[in-house]
């Protein structure tokens, strides 16, 4: 069996006169000049009341047939003075567009309109867009929307649900133009949003069940899976996924027992995964015994990952399981260094999360939809990760900030904490919590310090920027 493909990446286009800007009082102001130099009373109202055509079709009633193309030219020699500052982008645009953005996707502007004229408006409302095409019109739209790799196109007409349909791509409509919802409707389109308002939302929703069901699929052609399992957020929606998809006696959760792993984590997470009726395996690992582990560069994730593998993999064969899967979202997977995500792709590990494209806002709120106990669980990184770069992991170092830990979460005892790291500098011991929470008092912050003395620092300062996810890494 071929492994599965993973997500396309997102890319939405947008069409802009009507759906992205509120076209119709600068056209009105141009077509009104236009008249007045060509003596023709245009009916504006009438005309601006369904924007969308190409300006030769809205034209062609008014004016004889060998005028309009000159007329077509003037008028766009018109545009600039009389249809950009006067004309805004309509309500929740921008936000549409962030949220397209948030989800790491591309945007593309697919229009009518003369490229010129709709680069100046893109520029005037600044909209932060990564392709313009212009003049193309209807199911024209298409070949622009494939080439680009678009599977949603936004639009306000039906014709922008006929480029949308021709291309294969989701078709959102919006009411902000001159089509109402049952002409939208009838045109095939598959979803109808009052305005960009409720885009956002929308897209949120669309994509979360979009990559939840390209996950169930995933592990339904997996046959059987050993999910590396240590009991975070994502480790415990993925062997979620995977009971609801194979069943418990086709999944197995293994948990790496070493010095780096936290004891107050393994009871909490064998208790889950128990929970739903799986074997748990807890095999010992010796990454310690691995030089370049130890030695703390860099690197040292890739030879933790590559240890964790090392005793993962044969132990699935043993059991007879087809894969071994790890936690790796699809945040993971752009976060830039990642040496670890290197060792398990070496050793055939596979990542479903990731291919499914699901980010880690997207892990925590289907673990909330599914009500698992891991959904709001702050990052709970290795303790080793919490070692300076070039300071030798050892592990006598890993027990002192373990001790440390417990120590500065039971000196504040009482205070909402969420997140904590106590960093192991070498020579002393940087503690980062929560950034809201700083500075604490005076008797707090003297009880941490004192707390991380205690567990074996020889000194100790609270970091005044707060807690920072793989704040170590800033040094790289």
């Amino acid at each position: 069996m071929s492994s599965p493909v993973a997500a396309a990446p997102l890319v939405v286009g947008f069409d802009l006169d009507m759906t992205l800007i509120d076209t119709a009082p600068g056209f009105g102001s141009v077509l009104r000049a236009l008249g007045g130099e060509l003596g023709v009373d245009f009916p504006v109202e009438e005309m601006t009341a369904r924007l969308g055509p190409p300006l030769d079709l809205l034209l062609a009633p008014y004016l004889p047939a060998d005028v309009i193309a000159s007329a077509g030219d003037r008028f766009r020699a018109l545009y600039p003075d009389h249809a950009i500052t006067s004309v805004p982008a309509l309500t929740g645009a921008h936000d549409a567009i962030a949220a397209v953005r948030r989800h790491r996707g591309r945007v593309l502007v697919v229009t009518g309109k003369f490229p010129d004229n709709a680069r100046l408006h893109l520029d005037h409302v600044g909209f932060d867009v990564d392709h313009l095409e212009g003049w193309v019109w209807g199911v024209g739209k298409a070949d622009v929307l494939v080439r680009e790799g678009a599977s949603i196109y936004v639009g306000d007409h039906v014709h922008d649900v006929e480029g949308a349909l021709a291309a294969g791509a989701l078709s959102v409509s919006v009411l902000t133009g001159g089509c109402t919802r049952e002409e939208l409707l009838d045109a095939g389109t598959h979803v109808v949003l009052d305005s960009l308002v409720d885009f956002g939302p929308w897209l949120d929703e669309h994509l979360l069940t979009l990559r939840l069901a390209a996950l169930e699929e995933d592990l339904r052609e997996r046959d059987s899976v050993l999910v590396a399992y240590s009991g975070g957020a994502d480790s415990a929606l993925l062997l979620a996924a995977a009971v609801r998809a194979l069943g418990p006696d086709r999944v197995a959760a293994a948990t790496g027992y070493s010095h780096s792993l936290p004891q107050a984590e393994r009871d909490p997470a064998r208790a889950f995964a128990e929970s739903l009726g799986v074997r748990v395996l807890t095999p010992e690992t010796r990454e310690m015994e691995r030089e370049g582990y130890r030695a703390n560069g860099a690197d040292r994730c890739f030879f933790c990952k590559a240890e964790l593998l090392d005793v993962l993999v044969p132990l699935a064969a043993e059991l007879g399981l087809a894969h071994v899967a790890t936690g790796t979202n699809a945040d993971d997977a752009v976060a830039g260094f990642r040496p670890g995500i290197r060792a398990a792709a070496e050793r055939g590990a596979i990542a479903p999360l990731r291919d499914a494209g699901l980010s880690k806002a997207q892990v925590r709120e289907a673990s909330r939809r599914w009500a698992l106990p891991t959904w709001d669980k702050p990052a709970a990184a290795c303790l080793s990760s919490r070692v300076a770069y070039g300071v030798e992991v050892s592990p006598f170092r890993l027990g002192r900030i373990e001790r440390a830990e417990s120590a500065v979460r039971a000196a504040l005892h009482g205070v909402p904490l969420r997140d904590l790291r106590v960093r192991d500098l070498g020579d002393r011991a940087s503690i980062e919590i929560d950034a809201a929470l700083l500075p604490l008092p005076g008797e707090l912050d003297a009880a941490v310090l004192a707390a991380a003395r205690d567990a074996g620092f020889p000194d100790a300062t609270v970091d005044a920027r707060g807690f920072r996810s793989g704040s170590m890494n800033e040094s790289l």
